[in-house]
């Protein structure tokens, strides 16, 4: 117990340190940056500046965040908005970014965050390494080496002792000590508190949480709207192939059966024939009845889970694809559903669309989130919303509030990364 409140302690202490040197460092300069950079914007170098610096600002506030979270179990959400998914490229777009940055609350508010954690941020923090390196230098007076200090000035003051004797060395000593026990109830609470000061203003406020809530249901809505259109075509498409398919085929075995029994006794080698096309017309029936039970949810995947259904997926494909799954457990049946038609549908277009040769697909879960990637080695220039299937797609995920991520380039390769927040049982 001991050991570890000690080991805590020294943890606490390194982490206090680390974090005295960063807040004045790396805040001041970030804060000087974004200022400068924000004041040029009158003269137009500004506008491609900015969203470099905002960005940086944005990463140094991030990694806080997750600083915060696991040293000290401190959750700090990030209230960043997103950028459109249309967003340009180019000079135009570069503009375009700099106002939507400038526009969100969540900018200044790192700003000011800047200036706190530059200030009383280190103010704060700074004591927990002073706690544990401060009763070192008392010790250190109390064995001898305040007698050449003295002896070339007169003393040295360790707090409020003036240590000019070994006496008062001693006392040094003991005071030390009593500081480093302090610093083992403490500095696990000094980090803490640096972290909550910084949760005051890089947390989202009541009105940016209130403004991502109507978000939030604004895309709850849209996605119900998307899933019950997309839920209604589904059925269309299998009313369509029972009427096309295997109700026609039912019904002309049916009309067969029914001729056959009237030539039974009349053509006997007349009945035999038509006895076999009866015999595969119900075959066929059957068959597609499968495919259609299989495109509802494959069985596979009902019985072994994504991992085996996305293998299955690739050992259909005319191109050579490599799978890797690394799952620990599976998904709830619906999630599991929307990615293994995700990745049913972006197989499809790889296959028709991207001319590749090679496609490699990974599906794996860390840190509450499913992840997914499908890479070909196309020709590339897939993109959301020009009709390849991947708005669709989008949709799907959006019902489980998953994303879509595409990195396409001219000429590939084509990365489509999807994510869906779930838990693994």
């Amino acid at each position: 117990m001991k050991t570890s409140r000690v080991r805590e302690t020294l943890v606490a202490g390194a982490r206090g340190l680390y974090l005295a040197i960063v807040s004045l460092a790396g805040s001041i300069t970030l804060f000087v940056f974004a200022v400068l950079s924000i004041a040029f914007i009158v003269l137009g170098i500004g506008v491609f500046t900015t969203p470099w610096v905002l960005t940086a600002v944005r990463k140094f506030a991030d990694l806080r965040r997750v600083q915060a979270g696991e040293w000290a179990d401190v959750h700090i959400p990030s209230p960043y908005r997103k950028y459109p998914a249309d967003l340009r490229s180019g000079v135009t777009g570069q503009v375009e970014r700099c106002s939507l940055m400038l526009k969100d609350p969540a900018t200044w508010r790192d700003l000011q965050w800047l200036l706190v954690d530059m200030t009383a941020g280190f103010v704060v923090v700074i004591f927990a390494p002073a706690l544990v390196l401060y009763p070192v230098y008392g010790w250190v007076l109390a064995l001898g080496v305040w007698k050449p200090i003295y002896n070339a000035g007169g003393g040295e003051w360790y707090g409020f002792i003036h240590v000019n004797s070994q006496m008062a060395a001693n006392g040094a000593a003991a005071l030390g000590t009593g500081l480093a026990v302090l610093a083992l109830f403490a500095n696990p609470a000094i980090v803490r508190g640096h972290f909550l000061l910084s949760r005051t203003l890089l947390a989202p406020t009541a009105s940016m949480r209130e403004r991502a809530l109507t978000q939030r249901v604004d895309r709850l809505e849209e996605t119900r709207h998307d899933a019950v259109d997309t839920s209604a075509a589904e059925l269309r498409r299998i009313e369509r192939d029972l009427h096309d398919g295997a109700q026609a085929r039912l019904v002309a075995m049916g009309m067969d059966l029914g001729t056959i029994e009237a030539l039974v006794e009349k053509d006997p080698a007349k009945a035999k024939e038509m006895l076999a096309k009866a015999r595969q017309n119900s075959g066929e029936a059957l068959t597609e009845l499968r495919d259609l039970v299989r495109g509802i949810h494959p069985p596979v995947l009902a019985e072994r889970g994504l991992g085996d259904a996305v293998k299955a997926l690739a050992l259909r494909l005319p191109v050579a694809t490599d799978v890797d799954v690394d799952l620990a457990g599976r998904a709830d049946e619906p999630v599991e559903a929307a990615a293994y038609f995700a990745v049913s549908e972006t197989l499809t277009n790889a296959v028709k669309y991207a001319e590749a040769d090679r496609i490699w697909v990974d599906v794996h879960h860390e840190h509450g989130m499913l992840r997914i990637a499908v890479t070909d080695n196309g020709k590339g220039g897939a993109a959301v919303g020009t009709g390849s299937g991947l708005s669709g797609i989008e949709r799907r995920l959006g019902t489980f509030d998953g994303v879509l991520a595409v990195s396409s380039p001219v000429g590939g390769p084509t990365m489509v990364t999807m994510e869906i927040p779930c838990e693994l049982s």
